[in-house]
C-alpha cells in the first residue's frame, strides 16, 4: 500500500470512527456529514486503486464512478443529498443509519 493509500484509509477510519460516535450520541448532522466523507474517502481509495490518481472534486469523483462503476456510483450518488442537506436542516437516526451501512458496504467491496 502506498502513502496516499494510507492516507485515504486512515481517514476512512477516522471518519467512521467519529461518525459512529456522534451517531450514538444523537448527534445525525454530524454523523450524517462524517459518513459520507467516510464513504467518499474509500471512493477516492477505490478509484486511485483502479486509476492511479485521487478525483479532485465531488464532481470529478462522481463522473469516474458514474462512468466506470456503476455499483459505488449508485451508493454515493443516493446518499449525497443527505450529506448537502445535513447543512441546512436536521438530520435523523434513519439518515445517518443509511450513510453507515453504506460506507460498509463499500468497505466490503474495498476489502477494507
Amino acid at each position: 500500500m502506498n502513502e496516499k493509500e494510507t492516507i485515504l484509509e486512515e481517514n476512512f477510519n477516522e471518519y467512521f470512527t467519529l461518525a459512529s460516535e456522534a451517531m450514538k450520541n444523537k448527534k445525525f448532522n454530524t454523523s450524517t456529514t462524517l459518513f459520507f466523507k467516510a464513504i467518499a474517502a474509500l471512493c477516492d481509495l477505490y478509484i486511485l486503486r483502479k486509476e492511479g490518481f485521487i478525483p479532485s472534486s465531488h464532481t470529478q469523483r462522481f463522473r469516474i464512478l458514474e462512468e466506470k462503476y456503476g455499483e459505488i456510483y449508485k451508493i454515493i450518488d443516493r446518499d449525497f443529498p443527505f450529506y448537502q442537506e445535513s447543512y441546512t436542516q436536521k438530520m435523523n437516526k434513519e439518515s445517518s443509519k443509511l450513510l453507515k451501512e453504506d460506507a460498509e458496504k463499500i468497505r466490503k467491496i474495498l476489502g477494507i
